[in-house]
């Protein structure tokens, strides 16, 4: 065996994800799962019967946006599974929003098939928590989704411009607007989210919970990310409102402990997060 393909399937087995099991169209991949992720032998309980799935944002990849959320879930007993999409320009969470979407739902069908559950939870960030709302409305996957949580999520756009975080010289080398057509697909009132929201914030089957800070400096303003809807089927949460102090931004949203226990209880309950649930602010 190759040195440098024996070294992939020793990263991969420590990361916590797995080759084994896995369908062949995912089998042969090379993108390497949050530890904790993507064991498709992984079999949901009476507990946590609905498998998880990780859905990343705009330039993310999945290992580097759930690094820490995965297992933290998966310690609790859930079914993990996480996946990169729209890559266009070997850049993740870049190409058309809808395309992405029905590259979830692909995702979704071969998690089903590999547990046997009934419907999935979705958590996903920024674009990651918006996307699916796509696949939800518009591609049939409203009776294949018990839960969205949207961390930061993108719902009605930005009136900003998205940026890569950090210092990749390859994404510092573009105007990512120009070259992402995610970018332009999220600016407000954009042709792509006017139809997203035509048909409502939310249809009828699964529950919605929102997770927004007000220190957002990307998906702006942040009470543009809240959706609307019945309080039986729409919690929209603003971290600053549980912990005052906590001064957490977009992109590393997904990595803070609080927002953990945020998405642990929504996970939990039967419909949306309970909006009286107070975590541990530290």
């Amino acid at each position: 065996m190759p040195h440098r393909f024996s070294t992939f399937l020793a990263t991969v087995a420590l990361l916590g994800g797995s080759l084994a099991g896995a369908p062949p169209a995912l089998a042969d991949t090379v993108d390497i799962s949050p530890p904790g992720a993507n064991n498709w032998s992984c079999q949901p309980s009476a507990e946590h019967p609905y498998p998880v799935i990780l859905v990343p944002g705009t330039f993310e990849s999945m290992l580097k946006n759930w690094s820490t959320l995965s297992p933290v879930l998966a310690g609790q007993g859930y079914c993990v599974f996480a996946l990169n999409y729209g890559t266009t320009n070997n850049i993740d969470a870049t190409g058309p929003v809808a395309d992405s979407a029905a590259e979830l739902g692909s995702f979704v069908d071969a998690v089903l098939g590999a547990t046997g559950a009934e419907k999935v939870d979705l958590v996903g960030h920024s674009q990651g928590g918006m996307m699916p709302r796509y696949y939800i409305g518009f591609l049939g996957g409203a009776k294949k989704v018990n839960h969205l949580v949207g961390i930061a999520p993108s719902n009605h756009g930005t009136e900003g411009l998205l940026v890569p975080a950090g210092d990749d010289p390859l994404l510092a080398a573009f105007d990512s607007n120009f070259l992402c057509q995610a970018c332009s697909d999220q600016q407000a009132g954009s042709p792509f989210l006017t139809e997203l929201n035509s048909i409502g914030d939310t249809v009828n089957g699964p529950s919605y919970t929102v997770i927004s800070t007000k220190y957002d400096e990307v998906v702006t303003p942040y009470t543009s990310q809240f959706l609307e809807g019945r309080a039986r089927q729409v919690t929209n949460i603003t971290i600053q409102d549980k912990c005052a102090l906590n001064l957490i931004e977009h992109d590393q949203a997904p990595n803070d402990p609080v927002v953990h226990r945020l998405v642990s209880h929504a996970l939990a309950q039967d419909g949306p997060a309970d909006p009286t649930f107070q975590p541990r602010c530290l």
